[in-house]
């Protein structure tokens, strides 16, 4: 293999010098490396830029001004390409506040070609390149300076290869999957865009459906505490307040630290450090009057309903086969769920908003139809 041309960005001149040039590429293959072992954000370690000549590598420790790669990823005349790239997302979001538009994922695009869904960095470069990747930098310490030669040529050849797999998955590529794949890519970055409000998170806890309002109440007031908690600690969620307790927590409401220290999965840590805060939470959630309690979620669909997603499932497949692409990019089942539960046993039924785009245009009318 040739030898790459890395070249290092260690100040904000050198940046904003860099990023005016690749704003007259075409595209830019993009890679992050980052540490989140005990905190609730990622922190970023290294940036890697490759433009198909060159890797650049930025040493984030010593940029203060991000205002020039915020702008570069606000182009819509660069396409950032990236791997995977929901964590990388968040890492550009929390240092520049900004995210890469139009956004070419490369495992995505792998599944419209049918190679593969979800596929690995190393599969897809072996798959398409022939090559095999090192695999032994990964977990290593990327917070350490100096980084050691093995962790610089592993950074720069992922980005290197970045743009080889870029250019080939492009190649293949009809125009519409092309502007399929951009649509999606849109889609994560609206995603990451959402703030999601710490008094919604009691939503996401599993059987929350089987709660009823007052125990809603508690757990909703449980989840914000710990969301907020997460966030201005910069702890992960889990060392806050284990996930597993917090049903049972919500069900049973504890009055004191003896019954707290018994629930499932509480870390003594957390009746030591919070248990007081915890029993006042839950104390003063129970104590609400009835309207404010959360409305009780709808419980999920019977496993009668089965058979009904099984052949929704079967519209996307067939137009999966039909055009080549992989299944499980068609119709996710959150959406066929949403479909179901607009109507579910007898409908009528309605398309869901989750439903969009392409997808929408292509099998709306087919999954009704399926329905009907």
């Amino acid at each position: 293999m040739p030898a790459i041309d890395i070249r290092w960005i260690l100040d904000d001149a050198t940046l904003a010098a860099c990023c005016s040039a690749w704003r007259g590429r075409p595209f830019v293959a993009l890679d992050t490396e980052f540490m989140r072992v005990d905190t609730f954000y990622p922190i970023a370690a290294l940036l890697q830029v490759g433009d198909g000549e060159t890797v650049w590598l930025i040493d984030p420790l010593k940029i203060g001004d991000w205002a020039p790669f915020a702008a570069l990823l606000d182009d819509p005349a660069v396409v950032k390409v990236l791997h995977s790239c929901s964590e990388d997302l968040e890492v550009f979001r929390r240092l520049t506040g900004s995210l890469p538009q139009p956004l070419f994922d490369t495992q995505i695009a792998a599944g419209y070609l049918n190679i593969g869904f979800s596929m690995g960095y190393s599969r897809l470069v072996k798959e398409l390149l022939g090559i095999e990747l090192p695999k032994d930098e990964t977990r290593s310490d990327w917070l350490q300076r100096p980084l050691s030669e093995m962790q610089v040529r592993y950074a720069a050849e992922d980005v290197q290869h970045l743009c080889e797999v870029y250019h080939e998955l492009d190649r293949r590529l009809s125009a519409d999957k092309r502007a399929w794949l951009l649509e999606d890519g849109a889609e994560l970055v609206a995603a990451q865009r959402e703030v999601h409000d710490p008094q919604d998170a009691w939503r996401e806890v599993k059987l929350a459906w089987r709660l009823n309002g007052q125990q809603l109440a508690v757990l909703r007031a449980l989840c914000a505490w710990r969301e907020e908690q997460a966030r201005q600690r910069d702890q992960p969620r889990n060392r806050i307040l284990r996930e597993r307790s917090l049903w049972p927590l919500a069900r049973t409401q504890p009055r004191d630290s003896v019954s707290l220290a018994r629930i499932e999965d509480m870390h003594p840590r957390t009746v030591r450090q919070d248990g007081e805060t915890l029993l006042r939470l839950i104390a003063e959630a129970a104590a609400l009057p009835a309207e404010q309690w959360p409305q009780p979620l709808p419980e999920p669909l019977p496993l009668e309903a089965s058979a009904l997603l099984k052949k929704l499932r079967a519209v996307g497949q067939r137009e999966g086969e039909r055009l080549q692409i992989v299944p499980e990019l068609m119709l996710r089942k959150k959406v066929l769920e949403a479909l179901l539960k607009t109507g579910y046993p007898s409908g009528p039924y309605t398309l869901p908003d989750s439903l969009r785009g392409w997808r929408r245009a292509l099998m709306g009318q087919a999954l009704l139809d399926t329905l009907a």
